[in-house]
């Protein structure tokens, strides 16, 4: 499946998520996602990407790894259904905005947390899933600069004079 239908996917089941188990499985789908299209990127994706991409991979499976692993089917698993990432800049751009979604998700569960384990596994989560952000927005940056750059070609082209 694409990355961006993914990344829609799991926007629309962390907006809609009702308890505390149900908003942390969710994050946890989002941090897992955001960690198989690092991957993606780091092996495929852009020269320029690779290195931010590795970064991205790092720092969302930290965010995973802080979280107790939600009970899933295989077949539930959003990352595991990534088959194809079309478009990097379309793709980080959702995967920006899914981001900063998880962050404040997490920053609401703080807030209401019962007990101090969850509130700690909020708060370490939204710190992995704000510099997981920076480096999508890193990535967004580079892609940006590459296409400012003018060919070589382009500016020996005739001009139609």
């Amino acid at each position: 499946m694409d990355a961006v239908r993914l990344i829609l996917t799991s926007r629309r089941a962390l907006a809609r998520g009702a308890d505390t188990a149900e908003m942390m499985t969710e994050v946890w789908q989002a941090q897992a996602l955001a960690q198989a299209i690092g991957s993606r990127l780091a092996v495929s994706g852009p020269p320029e990407l690779r290195g931010e991409a590795l970064g991205l991979t790092e720092l969302a499976g930290r965010g995973c790894g802080v979280l107790d692993p939600p009970d899933l089917d295989p077949g539930d698993l959003r990352a595991a259904q990534l088959t194809r990432l079309d478009d990097a800049r379309e793709t980080l751009l959702c995967l920006g905005g899914l981001l900063g979604e998880v962050g404040m998700a997490l920053v609401g569960m703080a807030s209401a947390a019962a007990d101090e384990t969850t509130y700690w596994q909020c708060m370490e989560a939204i710190d992995a899933a704000d510099e997981s952000r920076d480096r999508v927005l890193e990535m967004l940056r580079k892609l940006a600069a590459r296409a400012e750059v003018v060919p070589e070609d382009a500016q020996d082209s005739p001009s139609g004079v």
